[in-house]
């Protein structure tokens, strides 16, 4: 299996053609290439390449699939006695990137048929047709006698 650990944004992350990363905010547009220098180990059928600190001539090839903003947290601050609280959050910006490819000098590590295409739109859904008509309600059924007549006819009856 071919892989690298790639550094970005002060993380490592560890990626393969086709895999799906968020990474903090970097500064391009949605659907722009992106190209990641900082490469620090790379797989290639099962022989490691360590560089120290990086691998000489290798890149890792992306594509900017969204510009988002990660999960809210919260942060609260609370000191006991003093009635002293402090309430306030955070988001991360983040990117996400699509890994094309992993380049060593000129040669691919993702063979052809392996790398990803670029995303597609899905064409618009056909209207869908329309749901018959749901039947009437059933509704309860009151006797015409009134409580007093089934009180009487009860205590006849019994």
């Amino acid at each position: 299996m071919n892989y690298a650990v790639v550094k970005t944004g002060g993380k490592q992350y560890r990626v393969a053609p086709g895999d799906v990363i968020d990474v903090e905010k970097l500064p391009n547009d949605e659907g722009s290439t992106v190209e990641l220098n900082e490469v620090l180990l790379v797989s290639q059928d099962g022989k490691l390449t360590i560089g120290s600190p990086l691998v000489p001539d290798a890149k890792v090839l992306g594509d900017v699939q969204q510009q988002a903003r990660g999960e809210k947290l919260v942060i609260f601050k609370f000191k006991a006695k003093t009635r002293q609280r402090t309430k306030t959050g955070h988001r991360q910006s983040l990117t996400r990137l699509l890994v094309r490819d992993i380049l060593i000098g000129e040669t691919s590590l993702a063979p052809p048929e392996e790398l990803p295409k670029p995303p597609t739109r899905p064409a618009a859904k056909a209207p869908a047709a329309e749901k018959p008509a749901a039947p009437p309600k059933r509704r309860r059924i009151r006797s015409a006698k009134s409580a007093r007549e089934l009180l009487e006819e009860k205590e006849d009856g019994s």
